[in-house]
């Protein structure tokens, strides 16, 4: 028999079928499947009265109550939608007597970043850029940076299609230096700039996505970090229209999201000019193209505007 302390050592795994009851809101949850673990503890799908919902659960109270406020945090700009909803907070007395702190949220359907351009095509990478910059821009006015910006945090929901950031353990009050990172997204491992919390830690994360989904086994550093990714960045060609904007958010350029998004809003203007001045498409492909991925950018990115 396990001791108390074998127990607490190897965390929790929950068994499809499990049944927590909150022990001060009497809620009761039961468990579906693993969607995940890390450093702080598991994640859960669950039963909630019928409705699907999403637990994290671990033995770490104080690190799971840091994620906690930022949800709550995040609450208070929820027009936005910015995160999973925070549906509940509670704990939990195991069957082996210790007791173990969870919170749930809003269980998020739909398909990654990646997945969803590779079905319906790059002419969506406008729109998605768009909506980011459009959420970061609140995300820091409310105090906070995401910090653990990365394609894994990300996953896009329909009707219509929206990105959703999907963890948010990351996230990082402005002027403290970011608790979580991920190399390949982190500035500080490229060598262009600090692990302060700002608006441009987040915007040189936000580049980096965008190079992940056409790199998706990513890329080493190399003798000269700076050459290299802005190498990467040329020869990603689909995205050209973006390039002089992305450039700029890897150099730390803007001091925040709205002048980024202004910026990339103002280009792809521009293309769409160019590309209604060409008489025959052939002459012009990638001006067609990238006059097309204006097109939808801007009427999906309005109308995501108006949803709740």
């Amino acid at each position: 028999m396990k001791t108390n302390q074998e127990w607490k050592r190897q965390g929790i795994e929950l068994r499809p079928g499990t049944t927590l009851v909150g022990k001060w809101h009497k809620r009761r949850y039961t468990i579906k499947r693993k969607l995940g673990a890390g450093a702080i503890g598991s994640v859960y799908l669950c039963d909630f009265g019928g409705q699907p919902a999403a637990l994290k659960i671990s033995d770490k109270g104080t690190s799971l109550t840091v994620e906690v406020n930022v949800l709550k945090a995040l609450k208070k700009v929820q027009a936005r939608r910015l995160g999973p909803s925070l549906l509940d907070v509670d704990d939990w007395v195991a069957p082996n007597g210790l007791t173990y702190s969870f919170y749930v949220m809003e269980y998020l359907q739909g398909k990654s970043l990646s997945s969803f351009l590779k079905k319906q095509g790059n002419e969506w990478t406008g729109v998605f850029m768009l909506q980011l910059l459009e959420d970061l821009e609140k995300l820091h006015q409310s105090g906070w940076v995401f910090g653990d910006l990365k394609l894994d945090n990300l996953l896009v929901v329909h009707s219509p299609p929206k990105v959703r950031w999907v963890d948010v353990g990351g996230t990082t009050q402005i002027g403290r230096a970011i608790k979580e990172y991920t190399e390949f997204y982190d500035r500080g491992y490229w060598g262009m700039g600090t692990r302060r919390a700002e608006a441009s830690y987040d915007l040189f994360a936000f580049v980096m996505v965008f190079l992940n989904l056409y790199y998706p086994n990513r890329f080493e550093r190399g003798p000269q970090p700076e050459k290299t990714l802005f190498k990467k960045l040329n020869d990603a060609k689909a995205l050209a229209p973006y390039h002089d904007s992305l450039k700029k958010a890897l150099l730390g350029k803007y001091q925040s999201s709205a002048e980024m998004k202004r910026e990339i809003t103002s280009s792809l203007y521009s293309v769409q000019k160019r590309s209604r001045s060409k008489d025959k498409a052939s002459k012009a492909p990638f001006l067609i193209e990238a006059g097309g991925i204006s097109v939808i950018a801007f009427a999906y990115y309005l109308f995501s505007l108006l949803l709740p």
